[in-house]
């Protein structure tokens, strides 16, 4: 039986993946409903295949995608997400997906996606296709993608000062402490050069961060 594990903190979500699974006779469905659980789970068990959400609560998606392609490299992690293609495809491909695939088209997709995957293939629309394609070619022009330039958890909570989270308000989503939150809202002004949160907002919305 192949195991897919589905790491999503909406359980309408899990329910709705899993009932397309389920039409899979080869296909054994399991559910997380955080990184930390998920985390756990993999450490205790062997698994084909993690579907996963890129917004969780607490250690973001991007933070777990990390630490499997750490810790356990040979599991392919297929990226389900509401954000917008063509911000967080390439980011979490990068980031060591063997794929992305919107929300949107999960009904129609997502098993033919995980086929794909198992078979060692990444899964990609044509147009994530031509994107990585054409930022291969031209990294040296990336200023208008300043954003590229941040880690994971940067990036997360530049998102999250974009959904209008203030500091105390990301620190308690991401289970950190208010300073630390300000350690990273300093860190990401400078890579940006930006001075105040309010260009971080607008920056966020101008370049489709924000779902």
């Amino acid at each position: 039986m192949i195991k897919v594990l589905i790491v999503d903190d909406h359980a309408i979500v899990r329910r709705g993946l899993r009932e397309i699974l389920n039409d899979e006779p080869d296909i054994e469905v399991f559910e997380a409903p955080d990184a930390e659980q998920a985390s756990e789970m993999i450490r205790e068990s062997r698994w084909d295949l993690i579907v996963l959400d890129l917004s969780l609560p607490g250690k973001s998606g991007l933070h777990l995608l990390d630490e499997v392609r750490r810790d356990a490299r040979s599991i392919p992690v297929l990226v389900l997400s509401v954000y917008p293609e063509e911000q967080f495809a390439v980011r979490t491909l990068r980031a060591g997906a063997a794929g992305f695939l919107s929300k949107d088209t999960a009904a129609e997709n997502l098993v033919a996606a995980i086929r794909r995957i198992l078979k060692g293939q990444k899964h990609i629309s044509p147009a994530v296709a031509e994107m990585l394609l054409m930022r291969s070619d031209s990294d040296d022009k990336a200023d208008s993608r300043l954003h590229e330039k941040l880690s994971n958890r940067e990036f997360q909570i530049l998102c999250l000062f974009g959904r209008g989270k203030t500091v105390s308000g990301i620190a308690k989503e991401l289970s950190i402490s208010i300073p630390t939150v300000s350690t990273y809202r300093a860190r990401i002004l400078e890579k940006l050069s930006m001075r105040t949160t309010a260009e971080l907002i607008r920056y966020a919305i101008e370049h489709q961060l924000v779902a």
